[in-house]
C-alpha cells in the first residue's frame, strides 16, 4: 500500500484451474552452509491477526507468509496449488445440495510445536469469520469478511484426516477450492486461557484479540518466528516439524520494514538487505540498479490496484450527486501520465476484473456524467442541476461551502502525487481539499475508524473474485469502510456466490459493478506495475508472482543461498 494496502480475501476459486502440490517440483535438502537473509517489507502493520479488519493488509500477510498457515495459493501461471504440509491432495467438491467440500489432511500435518493440525483449527477460523454473535463477539472478532464464514453450516472430521465443510442450504460458490484464509492454532488459544472458545462467544472474541496482540511463536510453514516487533520486523528460523515436501533452504530469514522504494534501492546497493517487493513502483529508482550485475530487478503486472474512496458518513459526500461530480472532476489518465510517464499503464475501468480478464466489462466508461475523465464542466453542470452554486467556492443548496479532507499514505510518492492532483482537480469545481497524510502502519486504523472524507489506497487481490463484492460493498462488511448502502445491493452481491458456474458468477459480479459505479462509492484509478529486486549473489529460487498476495514470498520455502 505504500504505506499499507488492504487485502481482498480470496476464500475459494474456479475448479477449472489446475491444482498441484505447492512446490512439488522443488528440490529439498539442507542449505549447505550458513545462510542469513534479510528481506524488506515496504510498510509496517498494526496487528498480528490477519483475519481482522485492521490486520487485513498485504504487509502483515507478507510478514507471516514464511509460517504458511493457509491451505494454498496461486502460482505465477494462475494455477491453484495446495499446501502439501497440511493437505495430502487438492480439496474435493463432494456435493452441491448442500455444497460440501472435503479436505484430506497430510497424515502428519502439525504445528511447529508438534501439536496436530486438524478440525479444531478449521472450526476456530470459521467462528472468527462467521459474523455471528452466537459464535464470536463481533466487537472483538471484527472479521475482515464474513462472506465465507456466514455461509458455513458445519465443519466436521468425517474420517481419519478428512475434514468435511458443509455450507448452508442454497449456498453455492464457483471458487469453492480456493480457501486462502490464514489459519490460527486453536490449541494455542486454549493454552493461553481461552479453553471455552467453542462454547462462549465472549471468550472466542477475547482469543481473537489475543492473537492480534501477541507475536506468533507458531507456524505450519517452512519457518517459525523466533523474534519480532509489531510493525517493525520478524525473524524466522527453520521449522523442525515442517511436513512439506521441500525442506527450507535458509538458516535464518529476517523480514524488516524499509519504507519507500528509494530507501529500498539504497539498502540494496549497500548490501544491508537482500531483496524486496517495493509497494511503490518507481522506474527512476529501478534505473539506479540497471547494469548492476549483483542485483536482479524484474518488472511485471501485479494484482494491486489503486482507488479513491468516498465516506458516505461525511455530510457532503452523503449526496450521490456530489460524489458523482467529485469522481467526474478527477482525471485518471492525467494521474497516470504524471505518475508513470512513458509507460503503458492505463486507467482501470472495473472493480472486480482488469482489462485482461475474460470477464472484463467497462463499467466506469458507461457512467454519465463520465467518472475519471477530469471533465469539470460536466461536473459543474450536474451540480448546478441539483441546486448547488458553483464558482470559486462550491456551496450546497442550503448554502454551505463544501470542504473535504483527502488521506494518503505518508512517504508514498504516487499516492502523495494523486492527492495533490485531486486537490487541484476539485478546486476547479470549487471544493477546498485538505491533504492529510496517513502515518506509516496506520492505514488499518484510519480505514477501520472511517477517518477520512476521501482516501486513496490499494486493494491487493488474486485471480479469485467472488468474495470481493461482499468485502468491498456488503452493508455488513467490516471492510466497507465508507458505509456504502444501496437498495437491492446486498441481494445482488449474494448472487455472486449462488452458483458453481464461474461465468455466471462473473456476470453477477458485473451486475454489482453496474450498481455501485453510478453510485460513485469508490473510483478505480489504475493497476499498479510491480517490481521485485534481489541480490542474485545471495539468493536463488525467487519466482515473481503477480497472482499471490504474498508477492515473491509465495514460494519462500524454495529460496536457497546462491
Amino acid at each position: 500500500m505504500r504505506p499499507a494496502q488492504a487485502r481482498a480475501y480470496a476464500l475459494a476459486g474456479s475448479a477449472a484451474l489446475a491444482a498441484a502440490a505447492l512446490g512439488a517440483c522443488g528440490g529439498g535438502g539442507d542449505s549447505g552452509g550458513d545462510s542469513d537473509v534479510t528481506w524488506a517489507i515496504s510498510s509496517g502493520w498494526e496487528s498480528w491477526n490477519e483475519n481482522t479488519a485492521d490486520g487485513n493488509n498485504s504487509y502483515l500477510h507478507q510478514a507471516l507468509t514464511p509460517g504458511a498457515t493457509a491451505l494454498g495459493d496461486f502460482d505465477q501461471d494462475v494455477n491453484w496449488v495446495y499446501n502439501d504440509a497440511l493437505l495430502s491432495k487438492a480439496p474435493e467438491l463432494t456435493g452441491e445440495s448442500p455444497m460440501t467440500v472435503e479436505y484430506t489432511l497430510n497424515e502428519n500435518a502439525q504445528w511447529s510445536d508438534g501439536e496436530a493440525f486438524g478440525v479444531d483449527d478449521f472450526t476456530y477460523i470459521w467462528y472468527q469469520m462467521s459474523g455471528k454473535a452466537e459464535l464470536c463477539d463481533q466487537d472483538a472478532c471484527t472479521p475482515a469478511s464474513t462472506d465465507w464464514g456466514a455461509n458455513v453450516a458445519s465443519i466436521e472430521e468425517t474420517a481419519d484426516n478428512v475434514i468435511t465443510m458443509t455450507y448452508v442450504d442454497g449456498y453455492l460458490d464457483p471458487e469453492w477450492e480456493f480457501f486462502q484464509l490464514p489459519m490460527y492454532p486453536a490449541h494455542i488459544a486454549e493454552d493461553n486461557g481461552f479453553a471455552d472458545w467453542k462454547t462462549d462467544p465472549a471468550v472466542m472474541g477475547e482469543s481473537a484479540t489475543w492473537f492480534a496482540q501477541n507475536v506468533p511463536t507458531w507456524s505450519t510453514g517452512p519457518y517459525t518466528p523466533t523474534d519480532a516487533v509489531l510493525g517493525d520486523y520478524i525473524v524466522y528460523e527453520p521449522n523442525e516439524n515442517y511436513q512439506g515436501s521441500v525442506d527450507p533452504g535458509l538458516d535464518k530469514l529476517t523480514l524488516k520494514v524499509v519504507e519507500g522504494t528509494d530507501a529500498i534501492v539504497t539498502e540494496m546497493r549497500q548490501g544491508s538487505i537482500d531483496g524486496a517487493w517495493p509497494s511503490e513502483f518507481s522506474q527512476e529508482e529501478l534505473d539506479k540498479v540497471e547494469g548492476d550485475d549483483a542485483i536482479t530487478s524484474e518488472v511485471y503486472e501485479g494484482s494491486i490496484w489503486l482507488h479513491i474512496d468516498t465516506n458516505m458518513k461525511n455530510q457532503f459526500l452523503a449526496d450521490q450527486v456530489l460524489r458523482q461530480a467529485v469522481f467526474t472532476a478527477i482525471d485518471n489518465a492525467d494521474i497516470i501520465a504524471k505518475a508513470y510517464p512513458d509507460t503503458e499503464v492505463t486507467p482501470r475501468q472495473n472493480h472486480f476484473f482488469n482489462a485482461a480478464s475474460e470477464f472484463f466489462v467497462d463499467t466506469l466508461g458507461q457512467t454519465d456524467p463520465p467518472q475519471g475523465t477530469g471533465d469539470a464542466d460536466a461536473a459543474n453542470a450536474a451540480l448546478e442541476a441539483a441546486g448547488y452554486t458553483t464558482g470559486d467556492t462550491l456551496t450546497t443548496p442550503d448554502g454551505d461551502p463544501v470542504t473535504l479532507t483527502f488521506r494518503y499514505g505518508e512517504g508514498d510518492a504516487t499516492r502523495t502525487l494523486a492527492g495533490e492532483l485531486v486537490q487541484a482537480y476539485l478546486a476547479e469545481i470549487g471544493i477546498d481539499v485538505k491533504l492529510t497524510a496517513i502515518p506509516d502502519g496506520e492505514l488499518g486504523t484510519v480505514l477501520a475508524e472511517s477517518d477520512f472524507d476521501l482516501i486513496i489506497y490499494g486493494w491487493s487481490g488474486t485471480p479469485a473474485f467472488t468474495t470481493a463484492p461482499q468485502q468491498y460493498f456488503g452493508s455488513d462488511s467490516s471492510s466497507n469502510f465508507g458505509g456504502y448502502t444501496l437498495e437491492g445491493l446486498d441481494e445482488a452481491i449474494a448472487k455472486v456466490r449462488s452458483t458453481t458456474d464461474i461465468a455466471e458468477s462473473a456476470q453477477f459480479a458485473n451486475d454489482v459493478g453496474a450498481m455501485v459505479v453510478p453510485a460513485a462509492f469508490t473510483l478505480p484509478i489504475f493497476d499498479e506495475p510491480q517490481s521485485t529486486l534481489y541480490n542474485n549473489g545471495t539468493l536463488d529460487g525467487i519466482t515473481i508472482n503477480g497472482n499471490s498476495q504474498a508477492g515473491p514470498l509465495w514460494n519462500v520455502r524454495e529460496w536457497k543461498p546462491a
